[in-house]
């Protein structure tokens, strides 16, 4: 097992001493402006709706060769009862169980659509079912979908099946269904335990309910359980979100995600309600409480994987961080290197080696390109030979917090330092103020400078700068 004083995740090396440091607040002040959160580069902001100059039909086939390799599997549903006002994902509010049914008639034509253009037989490592909520489907309309999935996929013995919980709303009759999938990893949506701040933000969910879950969950034989947390939610405290702290960690989870509320009532206006009611904490509450967080999990046992994620030394992100085969895609970080992602749904993101699509945004619209026999996509992006050796750039910082130019000169096939000397000029600032250490063999982001990873990745990106404003903060 690995420890926290066996590990360096910033260099993969077994240090003298353990890394875990402090939070610079003030550093982190001077530089956590708007930036990408780098789930892909270029980031989802360069999409665009020329589907002719995408050619989706050849975009899939060369990512169907014979030397094609596994694939990850992504499924949005985007049903939930009720909205919960903070909440920044695709969703479809409704109580009528009926609109699974006919979702899932929907989702058939999309898989039959993509998988006749795929070649069989390759397997699936990973699956996702993100939402939404998941388990909105009743427990029979999970295994219908696993149905759909396992006639037309065929599975690795050892994938990841992963699923997104509401804990207001999971039976054990969904547990089961789900373990027939094939579950073995869990994220249950949590967000603060304080009744009110629940109340604030329209998601009343008792303390014992998270228990519950957790408990179903550990019964059925789910080995790996992440609880999200928000900060920075209206009414939230250090002191409430302490307690929140120690609530969740009573429940021992593998992971924990600790996310930054992204206020943007310009693209979802029911947090409009948090200016009017004036109930959202000052931007140095907020830092206090991420500040809080980071001591309290690392004190707990906890590595620092990146940006929002927390793990036990001895689950796989934390082996991946330490191994350097940490990835990073569309569902945050992941140890599924070298997989295609396929989305199928609403809103759902792919991505193959040289290219991105993203599917329609609205049920209607979705529907509409069903109905009339198309792949349902509204915009997506073809990578350059340029955009693909800047991705190489950008989540290695992501992921291994570090530059080799020796083993990048091999892989991109350019001499890095001279064609990235500007960007790696523009870092002077980050490694006068210790963010970044250089030497000839390359750069390495330090333990001061992990919190403002996308800072330092944001440098190889010449698409920032004009997109600046539509990202959140970085930290």
């Amino acid at each position: 097992m690995i420890s926290p004083q066996d590990l360096d995740p910033l260099s993969g090396t077994a240090p003298a001493r353990a890394t875990v440091a402090p939070l610079d607040l003030d550093l982190i002040r001077r530089y956590a402006g708007p930036a990408p959160r780098y789930t892909s580069y270029p980031p989802a902001t360069q999409f665009h709706a020329d589907l002719a100059a995408l050619d989706l039909n050849a975009r899939l086939a060369e990512d169907n060769t014979l030397e094609a390799g596994p694939i990850s599997l992504y499924v949005h549903l985007p049903f939930c009862e009720s909205l919960c006002w903070y909440c920044g994902c695709n969703t479809v509010i409704t109580r009528r169980q009926g609109s699974a049914d006919d979702y899932l008639d929907l989702l058939t034509r999309e898989l039959d659509l993509t998988v006749a253009r795929m070649r069989p037989g390759r397997s699936v490592v990973q699956l996702h079912l993100g939402g939404g909520t998941p388990t909105f489907l009743t427990p029979e309309q999970l295994r219908r979908l696993t149905r759909l999935l396992r006639e037309r996929f065929v599975f690795a013995k050892d994938a990841e099946i992963s699923v997104e919980v509401d804990p207001r709303r999971l039976r054990q009759e969904h547990v089961a269904a789900l373990r027939e999938m094939g579950l073995n990893r869990a994220s249950l949506g949590v967000q603060d335990t304080d009744a009110a701040v629940q109340r604030a933000i329209n998601r009343l969910q008792p303390h014992a309910q998270n228990h519950q879950a957790v408990d179903w969950l550990r019964a059925a034989g789910v080995t790996s359980i992440n609880l999200d947390l928000i900060h920075g939610l209206p009414l939230q405290t250090t002191e409430t979100f302490a307690r929140t702290l120690d609530d969740v960690l009573a429940l021992a989870p593998e992971r924990l995600s600790v996310f930054s509320y992204a206020h943007v009532p310009w693209m979802k206006p029911a947090q409009r309600i948090f200016e009017q009611r004036a109930q959202l904490p000052e931007p140095e509450d907020k830092l206090a409480m991420f500040a809080l967080a980071h001591e309290r999990l690392t004190a707990a046992g906890y590595l620092d994987v990146g940006l929002d994620h927390f793990a036990r030394p001895d689950d796989e992100l934390a082996v991946a961080l330490h191994d350097g085969t940490l990835h990073r895609n569309f569902q945050g970080y992941t140890t599924r290197a070298g997989a295609s992602l396929y989305g199928f749904g609403v809103s759902s993101i792919s991505q193959t080696p040289n290219s991105y699509r993203q599917n329609h945004k609205t049920l209607g619209a979705w529907r509409d390109a069903l109905d009339g026999g198309q792949l349902p996509v509204e915009r997506g992006l073809w990578l350059t030979p340029e955009d693909q050796r800047r991705r190489e750039l950008v989540m290695d910082i992501m992921c291994r917090r570090r530059l080799d130019f020796a083993a990048l000169d091999r892989r991109l096939g350019v001499a890095v330092t001279e064609r990235y000397a500007a960007e790696l000029a523009s870092l002077a600032d980050l490694e006068a103020d210790g963010i970044v250490e250089r030497d000839a063999s390359g750069i390495r982001v330090t333990p001061r400078g992990a919190p403002l990873l996308r800072v330092v990745a944001s440098r190889f990106d010449p698409t920032f700068q004009a997109a600046a404003r539509r990202h959140a903060q970085a930290v």
